[in-house]
This record gives C-alpha cells, structure tokens and sequence, in this order.
C-alpha cells in the first residue's frame, strides 16, 4: 500500500511540474473546446482521470480503447495544452482499489 501511494504522489507531482512548464511553452496550446474535440473525434480519447495543480491549473489524461493516451493541462483563461502523448495505456484499478479505506 506504501508502495502504491509513493508511486501516485510521484505521479501527480511529475504532472504538477509539467503543468507549470506547459504555461511558458504555449505551441501545443489551444482553446479547450478545440483540443477536446479533436482528443475526441481524431483519436477516440475520453477522459480518465484529473487533478487540480497547484497553479489552479487542471490536469487530465485522455486514453482510448485502443490505448493511445494523451495528458493535458487547462488554465484558468481556457488554454489547453498538451503535456505528453504515447501508446499502451492501463488503468490498474486494482492499485487504485487499494487507496480506497472502504474497499
């Protein structure tokens, strides 16, 4: 259980200090509605997770059933930027399962 939460907190301060990084580079930005529509129609993408960042920012992971996954960030001025893509995403609900007290 140790184990499993280090590696969720590792998880989600990796994607806090990609947030804070996405808001100087915005080349891979764009208003939410575009790039939700695009995660969507183009790659199949709906969302799985999310998390607010410490900078009001929220970031989310998108994957398909075909296991593609893309992570974003979303500020509070409505820009969506894409932190990091790729393939072969699983969700292992059996750590998750593990967090919950009443499980």
């Amino acid at each position: 259980m140790k184990n499993t939460f280090l590696k969720a907190t590792m998880g989600l301060g990796i994607m806090a200090l990609a947030a804070d990084q996405a808001a100087s580079q915005p080349a891979n930005c764009a208003p939410r509605a575009i790039v939700l529509e695009q995660l969507s129609q183009k790659h199949k993408e709906l969302r799985k997770a999310a998390g607010l960042a410490s900078n009001n920012a929220i970031v989310e992971v998108f994957a398909s059933e075909t296991s593609s996954w893309t992570i974003t960030v979303t500020f509070p001025d409505g820009m969506t930027c894409l932190l990091a893509s790729g393939q072969a995403f699983e969700l292992d609900v059996a750590d998750l399962a593990q967090l919950d007290p009443e499980a």
